[in-house]
């Protein structure tokens, strides 16, 4: 397996930090755009127009059918939600994922954003989940195993009783949106590659207030969790480095526990 990972020169990774700043930067901007009352295609228009200004490619429309300009994903859906005619509420939670494609390189980050006055439960949530990205950037570096960013995901989340969705996974990203090596939110029960400095790791935890399971909507893209519970997706490309991952789609971090007033 870990023969056919790529790794980067530097060179090669300044063109994935370009892509990683315009994913990051629209990412960033859609999510102060989301508010109560506007719906889930009013904020893909508006996506739409966020890659037209930045005159790069986007990673995700069209990409195997997908018809949205980014993924949308509103309380108990995990990922790959289509903008449409559903209105955002005071108390929900959002998630967005976007890609760019800069000069032939990918950029790919997702994170979750709280509506107005959400509840505890979600407000810990989303601080578990953007913790638990956190955790898996900083055991991306060069000598350690893959298991060891998926363990360190799965650590922290699982003291808080909340599930770890399986089905979907991280991945490699560089010339492509989806490249190896896959990256679990878990140790998995297979071999994992050892790290080497230049890896390009898209980290993506998703965690739910329920089951890890989950189930695909007619639309034959939007996954839910199978039991209606509330799941949360925070995500960054990173480059494995001598002490860690580096971020190539740097942006502040919005749900630290004490922005939002909880403790973990």
């Amino acid at each position: 397996m870990s023969e056919r990972i790529i790794t980067r020169n530097p060179n090669e990774i300044c063109k994935l930090r370009k892509a990683g700043e315009v994913s990051a930067r629209i990412l960033c901007e859609v999510a102060a755009y989301v508010r109560p009352g506007i719906t889930t295609k009013e904020i893909d228009d508006y996506a739409r127009e966020l890659f037209a200004r930045e005159k790069c490619g986007n990673a995700f429309f069209g990409y195997g059918g997908y018809p949205g300009q980014l993924c949308i994903s509103v309380n108990e859906e995990v990922v790959h939600g289509i903008g449409g005619p559903k209105v955002i509420c005071d108390g929900d939670i959002v998630s967005l994922d976007a890609g760019a494609i800069v000069n032939g390189w990918y950029g790919d980050n997702a994170l979750t954003v709280a509506v107005g006055h959400v509840s505890e439960e979600a407000r810990r949530l989303l601080a578990v989940t953007e913790e638990a990205l956190y955790r898996g950037i900083a055991q991306a570096k060069q000598g350690n195993n893959l298991a060891d960013v998926c363990g360190a995901i799965e650590d922290f989340v699982k003291p808080f009783g909340f599930g770890i969705v399986r089905d979907y996974v991280g991945h490699g990203v560089g010339r492509h949106l989806h490249e190896d090596p896959a990256v679990p939110n878990f140790r998995p029960h297979y071999r994992l590659p050892h790290l080497k400095r230049g890896m390009i790791l898209a980290i993506e935890p998703m965690i739910t207030l329920g089951t890890w399971r989950v189930k695909v909507l007619d639309d034959q893209w939007t996954a839910v969790t199978a039991d209606g519970s509330w799941a949360a997706h925070f995500e960054h490309t990173v480059a494995v480095g001598a002490h860690g991952g580096e971020i190539l789609t740097e942006r502040p971090r919005i749900a630290l526990p004490e922005q939002l007033g909880i403790t973990l």
